[in-house]
């Protein structure tokens, strides 16, 4: 059974697989013992498939859902006749007779009303429900569903704890018979009174021990308006589709589990390569900064060799300038030395001529005239 509808997840398509595949055509399947033979309400019945497998066992189905052509793909899909019909419709305003049908199946429809309006689409179920009539009905168990792990589904609008669900059904639905329903590769459903027709066991190395079921992902209850009726224990049902794809998923999570370790494992050699270089990389840089840090300082030393060399020359250039200053005298002396032997050599000379001795006579009358003055 296809579907040309889009899934948006807030209603279930029979083209989907897998985890929400199971858990939906298990609880249709799982309703059917308790449809056999009667007139059936599926209340919220969105597309129809469900409608239409209740209808493999019951004397008629009628699908009631809110959304008109949703109703309409039901009715193009599934027909519209006396085994199984569809209606436009809400389920707190059923469009149908007071005990009109004997059983009401509403799966995953209680969660997605206000808080308000849970107790009038109860109220409705009893109204079109015969006196003997059974319910059996849906709702996701809070404290695993959304609590456990935190998960926050966008389309109910109030999500109920297993207290709290039983609480809402005792005053129309006092009769109370609990299923619980979780997904492995298979989906499991199971009551919580114990019952003779399948064994469970829980066995390590020490034996074998009873199994006790833990608890469910889901509630389906089967309820009956009458306080004192008398409900059937379903046995423990187990489903899976014939593609296995729960299982497949199953296997394809492993390999992808196992492919992403091996990647893992790829990641962490070449991080620890990377590594390894980085750390090369280090050494290097650490050596080259002791290598600039002993040329620093043969820069330092040098500078400082250099200055030294700069404050000796400039010493010697002063030492120069003085030795060229004291040359320069010592120049200047020799020359007026020279002049003065030079004179004295003229005296001398002078004094030796026979002028000299003519005219000495004269020099000494003039020196000692001028004495005498």
């Amino acid at each position: 059974m296809g579907s040309d509808i889009t899934f948006t997840g807030e209603r279930f398509l029979p083209g989907c697989a897998g985890e929400i595949a199971y858990e939906h055509w298990h609880r249709y399947a799982f309703a059917r013992r308790f449809a056999a033979g009667k007139r059936v309400l599926d209340a919220a019945c969105g597309e129809g498939y469900g409608s239409a497998l209740l209808a493999t066992v019951a004397q008629s189905v009628i699908g009631v859902d809110i959304d008109a052509s949703t109703v309409a793909h039901a009715r193009a899909c599934y027909g519209d006749g006396d085994r199984v019909r569809f209606v436009a419709g809400s389920c707190s305003a059923l469009p149908l007779a007071d005990a009109s049908v004997d059983a009401v199946v509403s799966f995953e429809t209680i969660e997605h009303l206000d808080a308000a309006e849970q107790p009038k689409m109860l109220a409705e179920f009893a109204r079109v429900l015969k006196a003997d009539g059974v319910l059996v009905i849906s709702s996701p168990n809070k404290r695993l569903y959304s609590d456990a792990r935190e998960y926050v589904n966008e389309f109910p609008r109030h999500e109920l704890y297993r207290d709290g669900f039983a609480a809402l059904l005792a005053p129309t639905f006092p009769a109370q018979s609990w299923y619980h329903q979780r997904v492995a590769p298979w989906s499991a459903i199971w009551s919580e009174s114990p019952v003779d027709v399948a064994e469970a066991w829980l066995g390590d190395g020490g034996g074998v021990t009873p199994y006790t079921p833990p608890e469910g992902m889901y509630f389906i209850v089967v309820a009956a308006r009458a306080a004192a009726a008398a409900l059937p224990i379903a046995p423990g049902s187990l489903f899976s589709d014939a593609g296995d794809t729960e299982q497949k998923r199953n296997e394809f999570n492993a390999r992808e589990v196992l492919r992403l370790d091996a990647l893992l494992r790829e990641h962490d050699a070449v991080l620890n390569r990377q590594t390894g270089h980085i750390q090369h990389l280090e050494s290097m840089v650490a050596e080259r900064e002791r290598l600039i840090g002993d040329m620093d300082r043969r820069l330092h030393e040098l500078d400082a060799a250099r200055q030294e060399r700069d404050r000796q020359l400039a010493a010697r250039a002063l030492t120069i300038a003085s030795l060229e200053h004291d040359v320069a005298a010592l120049d200047g002396e020799q020359k007026r030395v020279h002049d003065l032997l030079r004179a004295s050599e003229l005296i001398v000379t002078y004094r030796q001529s026979a002028r000299w001795w003519v005219k000495l006579p004269w020099f000494r009358v003039k020196l000692w005239l001028a004495r005498t003055r």
